[in-house]
């Protein structure tokens, strides 16, 4: 495998694994601990959590794993048939549907919403946004796994 392939297949498997453990903490703790506030209180710390995730080092993270899986999905695709080709087609496709698509398609738009729902709607708006952000974020969570454990499994077969 030449060396600029294997450096952007490592960096797209440490940024995947570092996303989908920032989701993981999110579905496991996160969430837990704000649902167990009052409902206005878990509101407005989620709708700052929102606003303040938003930075240089998220996005390069978050946005610079998604390039680097599109770039890896291009390369296998070009290359099939060859020994692992398929687990880096997947593995980037896995990555850019789940923690990028899933996010893109459905948390950011639930985000908004939350963002402009007033706190007096807080007793209702609050639990139905925790219900349907947390079955997305279970899914892309589950997808960036996935994405990470086949990436891998292409490095380790040396694509």
């Amino acid at each position: 495998m030449p060396a600029h392939l294997q450096v952007l297949l490592v960096t797209a498997i440490a940024g995947a694994g570092l996303m989908s453990g920032l989701l993981l903490a999110f579905s496991l703790v996160v969430m837990r601990a704000l649902r167990e506030l009052p409902p206005e209180h878990g509101m407005f710390a989620m709708q700052r959590i929102n606003v303040l995730i938003v930075t240089p080092l998220f996005l390069l993270l978050f946005l610079g794993t998604a390039a680097a899986c599109l770039v890896l999905l291009g390369i296998a695709w070009r290359g099939l048939p060859a020994e692992g080709g398929w687990l880096l087609l997947v593995g980037s496709a896995s990555y850019l549907l789940g923690p990028l698509g899933v996010t893109v398609a459905f948390n950011i738009p639930l985000n908004n919403a939350l963002g402009m729902a007033p706190r007096g709607q807080a007793a209702t708006a609050w639990p139905a946004y925790v219900k349907a952000w947390l079955r997305w974020n279970h899914l892309r969570t589950a997808l960036g796994l996935g994405a990470t454990v086949l990436l891998t499994l292409a490095l380790s077969v040396g694509v």
